[in-house]
């Protein structure tokens, strides 16, 4: 079994092939989206953890529909003032269909570090 653990919007979902999720509103209008901020990924027996991301995984989801949420009721009450505030809150999300959670083929890169030379260091009398 197959599954992986994303980050998206500063939320975490635990994700596998297939899977439905409604999301906070993603401002993408393409139908396609990938998400690479990949926390965790299990593969049968295999476990990578990122530090703190995988950079060789994403996500791929198709994006469904844009919708609005269930309304919620938020009441503000203070007491002993007769003061009540209701208002109410509806969110607005986006419905996306987990595709696969695909390895990208990067190049490695080349790092080049410069060595620093220090001083041999000779003990004092």
């Amino acid at each position: 079994m197959e599954y992986a653990v994303i980050e998206i919007g500063g939320k975490q979902y635990k994700v596998k092939n297939g899977d439905i999720l409604e999301l906070d509103h993603l401002k993408e209008e393409k139908d396609n989206v990938s998400f690479d901020k990949v926390l965790l990924h299990v593969e049968d027996s295999s476990v990578n953890i990122g530090k703190p991301y995988l950079q060789n995984l994403t996500v791929t989801g198709k994006i469904l529909e844009h919708l609005r949420g269930e309304k919620i009721r938020v009441a503000r009450f203070t007491a002993k003032s007769r003061h009540r505030r209701v208002i109410g809150f509806r969110p607005s999300l986006t419905r996306v269909q987990i595709g696969k959670i695909s390895a990208i083929s990067r190049s490695p890169a080349v790092k080049t570090t410069a060595k620093r030379t220090t001083a041999s260091k000779t003990p004092k009398k």
